[in-house]
């Protein structure tokens, strides 16, 4: 993910004399971009950050209470679903989700019992809540690396090279002579620009006797279609090295193929990827390489939860991803979102609020494996029923324990391509700054850029926004003097891995985040007269094609 500037929104001035927040378990004040970006240009797939200081539990009461004003929400203040939305209440569906993880080997990844059991507690809790549930399954290609890849040279000059396994690679191990493609830029340029392998022709015909090996560059294209393209020529496995540009140097990680691949495929440095293509040009170069993965198609579902009440023809979608990867319960990522949104609608039964738009609270399956979930429920829509879609609101990670305020950043203003959502999303935007403003509290924008469950939705031209507390990032000072927590260190420390628990979670970061999700919840559901720029819904939204992002989910696609 690129690095930008950032512009922090909010009232600076009465955010550099609150006090930092308290956290749960070690954390406070939290970091800069959105899910998982820092060090991705690198190809790293990092955590959704977390570090962080102790807190205590319960509600520190900075979010309770809300204006009321400027939407036309016809006298529903959200004050009382601000108080009745709490960081203990969160925590509640929270620990159930680590108890689940518990007893199911310490994951809730799709197509394993874990998230299924998830599945039917957020479904048994919205039906005795009188919404309407629709559960959604869909098939998906599960992957999961059993062992480590190896890549060794073996001729001339043994030596061993660091490599990853990248995502839906296929299994299995090659003794073969290493081939360049064309298109190669070593030495790197001071920008992206390499095409290695983006074109059939990349490649010379593979050998119908001999195994043999393509060394692909990292560039333009998606790494799918590199290695569609290998396969295609015959070549029996393929290795992709960083770019080499600034940014781009280190070993290749957090990478996705997009689909399941026909051959092993593994990620490698810069130095090593030019110290491969150099030996290549000198004469015959022989490697072995092997990866161990498991690539196979399970089955999961999307949880769907309409309103009784609002219209039909408006429908609010307010989604979490359910879902965490295997190597950890994911209470954080994201049962962090999960358990603010279920609360939020939990909340507002009780409350008995009755919104003008329909209310649809959707928990995704899939998101780990590249936003499968919202991606199936979006294109499986009619035509008919996505011109009723009239916003998206996404929650993934609210509780990083070196948390950030993070408002995914609808107008384009702080994002160096001016990359925006679809109109109405400058407006969701404000929605939640405005909020955080009339707190005290500062906030910062995050881009759209294709890590969320967000993604589909704007491709769409729907218009979206949402929260976000951080990922992999680092945290800077200039954060830390508006945010607090600690500088240089991740938003979570515990991303996509096994201590992603309960004790990750800063009970300050899900109390202002939690407030400010129900918040907007309500304002979008309860509003009254036009929100949008033109008063409606879009009659005909522009659209961001998938091409735009160069992440699915949390991987790298190029």
């Amino acid at each position: 993910m690129r690095k930008k500037a950032m512009v922090l929104t909010g009232l600076v001035v009465a955010a550099l004399l609150v006090p930092a927040a308290p956290a749960l378990a070690n954390g406070n004040g939290n970091g800069n971009n959105g899910k998982g970006n820092s060090n991705s240009q690198q190809g790293n797939n990092g955590p959704k950050g977390n570090n962080g200081n102790n807190g205590n539990n319960g509600n520190n009461g900075n979010g309770g209470g809300n204006n009321g004003n400027g939407n036309g929400n016809g006298g529903q203040s959200t004050d009382k679903l601000l108080k009745a939305v709490t960081a203990n209440g969160i925590l509640t569906h929270a620990r159930v989700l680590q108890r689940i993880a518990n007893q199911n080997g310490g994951t809730r990844a799709s197509g394993t019992p874990g998230f299924d059991a998830s599945a039917a507690y957020v479904s048994d809790q919205l039906r005795k809540a009188g919404y309407t549930v629709t559960e959604q399954p869909f098939d998906f290609p599960y992957y999961e690396e059993t062992g480590p890849a190896a890549l060794s040279q073996l001729s001339p000059s043994p030596t061993d090279y660091e490599v990853a396994t990248l995502d839906y690679s296929g299994s299995g191990s090659v003794t073969g002579t290493l081939v360049a493609t064309l298109n190669t830029v070593v030495p790197a340029t001071p920008t992206p620009s390499s095409a290695s392998g983006c074109l059939p022709e990349d490649f010379a015909p593979a050998s119908a006797t001999e195994p043999q090996i393509a060394l692909i560059q990292r560039g333009t294209c998606t790494f799918e279609v590199k290695v569609a393209n290998a396969v295609a020529a015959g070549y029996d496995a393929a290795a992709i090295f960083n770019e080499g540009n600034p940014g781009r140097t280190d070993l290749l990680t957090g990478v996705t193929l997009g689909a399941p691949a026909a051959v092993p495929v593994v990620g490698l440095s810069y130095a090593d990827g030019a110290a491969l293509y150099t030996a290549a040009q000198g004469g015959a170069v022989t490697l072995s390489l092997s990866t161990s993965t498991i690539s196979e198609t399970r089955t999961t579902k999307n949880i769907l939860a309409d309103s009784k009440k609002g219209d039909a023809g408006k429908v609010v979608v307010v989604g979490a991803h359910l879902d965490s990867v295997l190597a950890g319960p994911g209470i954080n990522d994201n049962g962090s979102g999960t358990a603010t949104i279920l609360e939020t609608a939990l909340q507002m039964s009780k409350l008995n609020i009755k919104p003008q738009q329909k209310l649809r609270f959707a928990f995704w399956g899939a998101e780990e494996e590249g936003l499968l979930g919202s991606t199936h429920y979006v294109a499986n829509l009619s035509d008919a029923e996505l011109g009723t879609i009239y916003a998206n609101l996404n929650f993934d990670m609210l509780g990083s324990t070196n948390y950030v305020r993070f408002v995914y950043d609808g107008d384009g203003s702080d994002d160096p391509d001016g990359l925006s959502g679809p109109p109405g999303s400058a407006q969701i935007e404000t929605v939640f700054t405005d909020y955080f403003a009339s707190k005290g509290l500062a906030s910062a924008p995050t881009a759209f850029d294709g890590r969320s469950d967000y993604g589909p939705f704007i491709e769409s031209g729907i218009p979206a926004g949402g929260l976000f507390s951080g990922a992999e990032g680092l945290k800077t000072e200039e954060e830390v003097t508006l945010f607090g927590g600690t500088a240089g260190a991740p938003y979570d420390a515990c991303y996509h891995q096994a201590c992603d628990t309960i004790n990750n979670l800063s009970t300050a970061a899900l109390s202002e985040l939690g407030d400010a999700a129900a918040h907007a919840t309500m304002t979008l559901a309860v509003m009254k007269t036009g929100f949008f720029e033109d008063g409606s819904r879009m009659a005909a939204r522009a659209q961001i094609t998938a091409d735009s992002f160069d992440y699915a989910g949390s991987h790298l696609r190029r």
